[in-house]
């Protein structure tokens, strides 16, 4: 089966297609806010470097967040809809989870951050099990300083992976046995979603289009500036 991957959730865009023969192609761009434009196009020059037709796809894979509300809005509403003109499934995975997968090499326990703004950071902290990882800790909004707090009182060896980590690794740099990934490891990305839900494919865990649900975790930035110019007229 192949399965296209849209991943939006961070401050890049990203799109793959694969199967079982692995992922036949991939691209990632950054283009900060420009997620509309720029992703129609990113999924029609993956599908042609890959030398595929739509109608050979037999899923759609999304990264169903935490993340940006504009990206995860965008990102799923193209995925939903190119599976519901396709007719075929859905399989959704969480941002954090993409943020990790690369990681599965380290026997340290691996903190997935991705960076939420406002000062707050999406967070969740996995393990490596045998073929890949197991989330420890579900998503939440952490600040930098709680979740740092929260390293030091583990008191284990940490690998930090994610925007949010190097954005503010100055936070992090002085909790001992904690590592900091490289900038290879900063965003949530397509070829994992591909990879991830070709293991979820193959055990038939698929649900439709109108099933995906984002996990946003606060409210969007724009809801809370309006809420606040309320609370101060």
């Amino acid at each position: 089966m192949l399965i296209l991957g849209i991943e939006s959730a961070g401050s890049q865009i990203g799109c793959a297609i694969g199967g079982h023969e692995g992922v036949l192609a991939s691209a990632h761009t950054g283009k900060g806010r420009q997620h509309a434009e720029s992703l129609a196009p990113q999924i029609d020059f993956v599908r042609q470097q890959a030398g595929i037709e739509f109608s050979e796809l037999g899923a759609v894979a999304v990264d169903i967040g935490p993340g940006l509300y504009t990206g995860l809005r965008v990102g799923i509403s193209s995925a939903t809809t190119i599976a519901h003109a396709l007719g075929i499934p859905m399989i959704g995975i969480p941002s954090l989870d993409l943020l990790a997968f690369p990681a599965r090499w380290t026997s340290r326990l691996i903190v997935a951050a991705l960076d939420a703004r406002r000062g707050e950071l999406f967070t969740a902290l996995f393990r490596k099990v045998p073929g890949g990882i197991q989330r420890i800790r579900d998503p939440q909004v952490n600040t930098p300083q709680e979740l740092s707090a929260e390293l030091m009182m583990l008191e284990e060896p940490a690998l930090l992976v994610g925007d949010g980590a190097l954005r503010y690794q100055e936070v992090f740099s002085s909790i001992r046995r904690v590592e900091m990934a490289e900038q290879g490891l900063a965003n949530p990305s397509a070829r994992s979603l591909v990879q991830l839900a070709h293991a979820l494919a193959l055990r038939e865990e698929f649900v439709q289009s109108w099933d995906i649900k984002p996990i946003y975790l606060r409210q969007p930035d724009a809801e809370i500036n309006w809420k606040t110019r309320e609370e101060e007229s």
